[in-house]
C-alpha cells in the first residue's frame, strides 16, 4: 500500500505541524525534537523561522532554509517517518 500524498502543512506555535493528505487524513507531527539537534537544525530553532520556512519539498515536510525553493538546500524529513510518527487528528482536536 502506498502512502498518501502530502499536499498542505500548517505549523503551530509549539513546534508541531498539521499535515493534510490527499486521502482526507489530517495528522500532526511533533517537531520539538529539532530543538535538541545541532548543526543545520539550529537554523530552525527560532519559532518564527520554523513557521516561516515550513513547507512541502521533495514530497515531504521540509524547511526551506535557503528561502529559494531549491529542493537541494532544504531540511526535509523522511516522508515515511513523518507519516508513521504523526498522530491522526479528529475534528475535535483541530477545532478545540
Amino acid at each position: 500500500m502506498s502512502r498518501p500524498k502530502l499536499f498542505q502543512v500548517l505549523p503551530t506555535d509549539d513546534f508541531k505541524v498539521y499535515l493534510y493528505y490527499d486521502n482526507g487524513e489530517i495528522k500532526q507531527y511533533d517537531c520539538s525534537w529539532i530543538l535538541q539537534e545541532k548543526g543545520i537544525f539550529t537554523k530552525i530553532h527560532d519559532l518564527e523561522v520554523f513557521k516561516d520556512v515550513c513547507t512541502i519539498m521533495n514530497g515531504t515536510l521540509a524547511f526551506d532554509i535557503s528561502r529559494t525553493r531549491d529542493p537541494y538546500f532544504c531540511i526535509d524529513i523522511c516522508p515515511d517517518t513523518v507519516y508513521e510518527d504523526s498522530i491522526k487528528c479528529s475534528s475535535d482536536t483541530l477545532f478545540a
